[in-house]
């Protein structure tokens, strides 16, 4: 079978190849539209999912070559064989604060060797408008106590810990066109 245009190898049956179509259309519209080398182009991205079993919850999910996957919790009637959506969210924080890390420490000649994050979650007050994140974070490395307090003040800056606190979302939800 031939390998998608993301890397991944569709499975039979499965609808990747009209989600790939989808994406091809796309990219003919932003060609015909005169958006091919906008600069604003490099801040989208695409993220497709789609469910690989009729009639059960774990998720194919591709971002440009890499696949991933979600599922529900057995609690919920998932497998749990892999994050779900949650999990995913909270993900996103930790790699963000330990990506920006290493990329402050970098830009800064830091001598950070490595960073290790724990996030922790509360969710319980979600449904009444609040979820609570709390993270921590190891660096490792000879580094002096005013370099770490530097890395600690960039990282409360990520760019996802200000899109979870301080950016307008707007997420608009309409049909996939698949053909």
């Amino acid at each position: 079978m031939a390998q998608g245009a993301s890397g991944v190898t569709p499975e039979p049956g499965c609808a990747f190849a009209s989600v790939r179509e989808w994406h091809a259309t796309s990219a003919r519209r932003k060609k015909a539209l005169g958006m091919s080398g906008f600069r604003y182009e490099s801040h989208m991205n695409t993220v497709d999912c789609e469910t690989e079993r009729p009639n059960e919850y774990r998720q194919r999910l591709v971002v440009r070559a890499h696949e991933l996957h979600a599922d529900m919790g057995e609690d919920e009637g998932g497998h749990d064989s892999a994050p779900g959506a949650h999990d995913y969210f909270d993900v996103a924080l930790a790699a963000c604060k330990t990506l920006t890390a290493t990329w402050y420490a970098r830009k800064n000649g830091i001598p950070l060797e490595r960073v290790e994050s724990h996030v922790e979650r509360d969710a319980s007050e979600e449904r009444a408008g609040r979820y609570k994140l709390k993270v921590r974070l190891a660096f490792h490395g000879p580094m002096t106590d005013e370099q770490r307090s530097r890395i600690y003040a960039a990282i409360g800056r990520c760019p996802v810990h200000k899109l979870m606190t301080s950016t307008e979302v707007i997420i608009e939800t309409a049909p996939l066109e698949t053909g």
